[in-house]
């Protein structure tokens, strides 16, 4: 148990919960937003647990939490209710435009129900959790406490682009979900049914890739258009992110962030701890455990994970809300600021920050990394060296495992990396176990014969077993004219402690599909790049000498 699930010595006996009701509110422009209302019966008052949904509040998103009446039991009140355009409610759904207002005007409308004391706690995941931070930014009276689960915190990096590429599979994944909810509404038949069919297998070989037809056909049901085409960062993106909404501060919330080594938006999250804990006078806290985008546990291919290794979200934040809005002293806030899962050790970590990316590993390489020639080293070569990748946009690299596949997690890539479309390089075997935990960063001189091109790398662990363990990952696209020597590549914060025996490994490539779009190397904007469009890439990959290529770890290897 973490120090942030509930420590409760004496369970009280648990309410029985009155059947629900469906209530309704209206935003302060007019419209009809509906809820499903859960109340102990018993004596009151009791704090409000308020749930904000784009995917229809009778799932009351159980993919991820207990039932409503879970927390109804534990003496709650609970308010699921359909954003603006989703559900029942009135209005069109475009995402993240309305929920500052009306997640703001829904805390207010909540502390007032039947059955409340007047303070609200907001919780959910993804979109739910982006959600609570927009409405944090109107500071409204009742909100106590939060618990933003795999949401991050800036549309445009978090949630549609990663490195300047525009995150495919997730961004047109979530797209053809949104589209198919505004079918449904509007009784389009037709559409939902070819919707729902591409939600089962993305229709990443049509003839444009990154828009296909399905989306094309039925571009009047969803965003996707626009965030295809919309450039960033800034303008209109800032105005629907959190990272822009709360510059001014939190105020006195109590608030605890949940991120996941295999959810996408890991880097926004932490990216918004550190804001949020510099601009609030309420408790803040961070926990990072080994949870993918659907707020699942996954195992490193070791033992499985048991409910003692990581907590459930109800757990977790249940003991939040005991200490934020009942007052219970339970030690929830108790331990660092940060709680990292490590994730070969399957142990928790305290922190008080995050280790920035300092220790160099530099690689080097007889001209053959893409024969797993390549090596890292704490010194530098002092040759200077070549390595020549090609891509081939035919067969790209595709995703395996890490945070940016539908398939998320630590999944075995060995066969990946003995392509002869990827670099390698592998630090010498270790002779003590290794605990990285903190920040990673490439820095790498690399120059191909196209005017665009991708740079995909992945930090993995070899196991003595011969397993090769994506930890981190990042994704870079050069567009024409905008190459830099060095080319940074931000890798993603990790975790882990590599036994002896094991070996650290970098793996560079020209692609990581269908994650990101395959770079036609033309310059040409994915939602305009035909599949007959994409010509094969050289990278040259340089290192030693006067242009060294090096991996930044937190921690000296």
């Amino acid at each position: 148990m973490t120090h942030m699930a509930p420590v409760i010595l004496e369970q009280p006996p648990l309410l029985a919960v009155r059947p629900p009701e469906t209530v309704s509110m209206r935003t302060r422009d007019g419209l009809r937003l509906d809820a499903d209302l859960y109340r102990p019966d018993g004596v009151g008052p009791w704090p409000v647990l308020l749930l904000r949904l784009t995917c229809g509040r009778r799932t009351a998103m159980t993919s991820h939490y207990a039932h409503p009446r879970w927390y109804a039991a534990r003496g709650y009140v609970v308010v699921v209710q359909d954003v603006r355009g989703r559900g029942t409610s009135e209005g069109r759904f475009r995402p993240f435009e309305a929920e500052r207002e009306d997640g703001a005007d829904a805390v207010a409308w909540a502390a007032s129900l039947p059955g409340s004391n007047g303070t609200v706690g907001m919780y959910g995941s993804g979109y739910a959790g982006m959600a609570q931070l927009l409405a944090m930014a109107e500071r409204p009276d009742a909100l106590r406490a939060v618990v933003p689960a795999l949401a991050g915190w800036d549309v445009f990096t978090d949630w549609a682009t990663e490195g300047g590429a525009f995150r495919l599979a997730d961004a047109m994944g979530w797209a053809l979900h949104c589209a198919a909810e505004s079918a449904r509404r509007l009784e389009d038949g037709a559409a939902y049914r070819a919707l729902l069919e591409a939600i089962r297998s993305l229709p990443l070989d049509d003839e444009i890739p990154s828009r296909p037809r399905v989306l094309r056909d039925y571009a009047r049901h969803c965003h996707y258009d626009d965030w295809l085409t919309t450039p960033g960062p800034g303008g209109s993106w800032d105005e629907l992110s959190p990272r822009n909404a709360l510059s001014g501060g939190i105020g006195e919330v109590s608030v605890l962030q949940i991120g996941g080594w295999y959810d996408p938006r890991l880097t926004g999250t932490l990216a918004a701890h550190d804001a949020l804990s510099a601009g609030g006078d309420g408790t803040v806290r961070l926990l990072v455990g080994p949870w993918d985008r659907h707020g699942v546990a996954v195992h490193a291919g070791l033992d499985r994970l048991t409910p003692s290794d990581v907590p459930s979200f109800d757990a977790v934040q249940l003991g939040w809300f005991e200490r934020f809005l009942k007052g219970e002293m339970n030690g929830a806030e108790r331990g660092g600021p940060i709680r990292l899962f490590d994730a070969l050790e399957r142990r928790w970590r305290d922190l008080p920050v995050l280790p920035p990316a300092a220790h160099p590993l530099h690689l080097s390489s007889d001209g053959l990394a893409t024969r797993r020639n390549g090596a890292l080293s704490g010194d530098a070569p002092d040759e200077a060296f070549l390595d020549v990748l090609v891509h081939d946009p035919r067969d790209p690299v595709p995703t395996v495992g890490g945070h940016a596949a539908p398939d998320a997690g630590p999944h075995d890539r060995a066969a990946a990396d003995a392509r002869p479309d990827v670099a390698v390089y592998d630090t010498a075997p270790l002779t003590a176990p290794l605990t990285l935990s903190g920040q990673a960063a490439l820095e790498i001189w690399v120059e191909a014969d196209a005017p665009s091109f991708d740079v995909s790398a992945v930090l993995s662990a070899v196991l003595p077993d011969g397993r090769v363990l994506p930890l981190s990952q990042g994704h870079a696209r050069v567009e024409p004219g905008g190459a830099q020597r060095p080319m940074p590549v931000a890798l993603r914060a990790l975790c882990a402690t590599l036994p002896a025996g094991s070996a650290l490994r970098l793996s560079l490539a020209g692609s990581c599909f269908p994650a990101y779009p395959v770079n036609p190397g033309t310059g040409a904007e994915p939602g305009e790049t035909r599949l007959v469009d994409a010509q094969p890439i050289t990278l040259l990959i340089h290192g030693g000498g006067a242009r060294p290529s090096r991996l930044l770890l937190p921690a000296r290897v």
